[in-house]
């Protein structure tokens, strides 16, 4: 039933001849209990200039999973593959890739890179049980707001913080594939959910570009 909606909003590569440097992100989905799931790592400490350098009791930022994917996948027979709304982090152009794996996928993470693993059910990110918001200017002035999810793992018997683009990336996949109303407020027009959000990418991108602009 999330294919089609997946395939409603693949927009393919059509931000890809933007004057950014590139790169995507893999959200894979997984299916346990009749529930999808995302997969999701905590950054190794060891990774240079990463969120999980932030120690804390709670692990800090986490991420889709697995290394840097292309920001143009070549699907699969059966249309495996799905690119979202791209977003912007880092003055990068950020694809999100999104794909189904089998629940008995075994993961086996790079230490050096990932320190854990875990899974949220993806209607977490339209109904959470903690949440919380707070708004993000650009150097010119636009306003978006930032989404912070805490989500209490009861395999690992710990809680996660999830937030930034990741935690942007969660709930555009979940309003896609679910097509219901948060529990929170969004920058889109629920009704309209494709074209605002291309709306809100460009419009971040213009604010991007337009700093990048002056600076040079």
């Amino acid at each position: 039933r999330a294919r089609p909606r997946l395939r409603q909003f693949d927009i393919g590569d059509r931000f890809s001849r933007l004057p950014l440097p590139r790169a995507a992100v893999l959200l894979p989905l997984l299916v346990r209990a009749g529930r999808l799931h995302l997969l999701l790592t905590v950054r190794s400490l060891q990774v240079p200039g990463a969120p999980g350098n932030h120690r804390g009791a709670i692990p800090a930022a986490a991420r889709p999973s697995a290394p840097p994917v292309p920001a143009r996948v070549p699907k699969g027979p059966a249309g495996c593959f799905y690119t979202l709304c791209a977003g912007v982090c880092m003055n990068n152009l950020v694809t999100p890739v999104v794909g189904f794996i089998e629940e008995t996928f075994q993961v086996t993470p790079n230490p050096d890179e990932v320190s854990e693993v875990f899974v949220v059910p993806l209607e977490y990110f339209v109904k959470p049980l903690n949440y919380k918001t707070f708004s993000y200017k650009t150097s010119s002035g636009y306003s978006t707001r930032v989404h912070c999810f805490i989500y209490h793992d009861q395999e690992h018997r710990k809680s996660f913080k999830i937030w930034g683009l990741t935690a942007h990336f969660a709930v555009f996949l979940a309003l896609v594939i679910f097509g219901e109303r948060p529990t929170f407020e969004v920058d889109y027009d629920l009704d309209n959910l494709f074209s605002s959000s291309e709306n809100y990418f460009t419009n971040l991108y213009a604010s991007i570009h337009e700093r990048k602009k002056s600076n040079l």
